[in-house]
């Protein structure tokens, strides 16, 4: 596995972003944005990261992240999120942003294994008007909140 910047149409990307946001709208919205850092298996990509700029001074944002389903829990997204945490750090940032589901525990548990922790709860982040359907739940739960977590570099 190769931990690399994307350079290429991100457009091919799409059936991964799909996979960390269930919302085409906001997709469109960011996909185009920032850096992105793929990590390939030969010429496959298996999965990226996306870095974006932020409001908070001296961070940047995590927008975005996903794991082919079959790869998932071999270890790449660590090394993606260790690659983003190395090229921030070199750009001068001290803190590092990521936004999730308050229903996706898996993330949750996942980004506070790599050392991020609690920062707010957006409440009601998820819905309609935000591109998002109603009645969606993960693991159990109604997505409604975001919760952003933060790393310090």
């Amino acid at each position: 596995m190769q931990i690399l910047r994307y350079e290429q149409d991100r457009e091919a990307l799409r059936p991964l972003f799909r996979l960390a946001d269930d919302s085409e709208p906001e997709i469109d919205s960011y996909i185009t944005e920032g850096l992105v850092i793929a990590a390939t298996d030969g010429d496959e990509v298996v999965g990226y990261l996306q870095l974006t700029d932020s409001k908070v001074a001296g961070a940047v944002e995590l927008k975005s992240m996903a794991v082919q389903e079959d790869r998932q829990r071999e270890g790449v997204g660590r090394a993606l999120v260790a690659s983003a945490t190395a090229h921030c750090q070199k750009q001068g940032a001290s803190r590092l942003l990521v936004a999730t589901a308050s229903a996706d525990i898996g993330n949750l548990r996942f980004y506070q294994r790599q050392g991020f922790r609690l920062r707010s709860v957006e409440r009601n982040a998820f819905g309609p008007e935000s591109g998002y359907a109603k009645g969606i739940v993960i693991d159990g739960i109604p997505l409604l909140d975001r919760v952003w977590l933060d790393l310090e570099l």
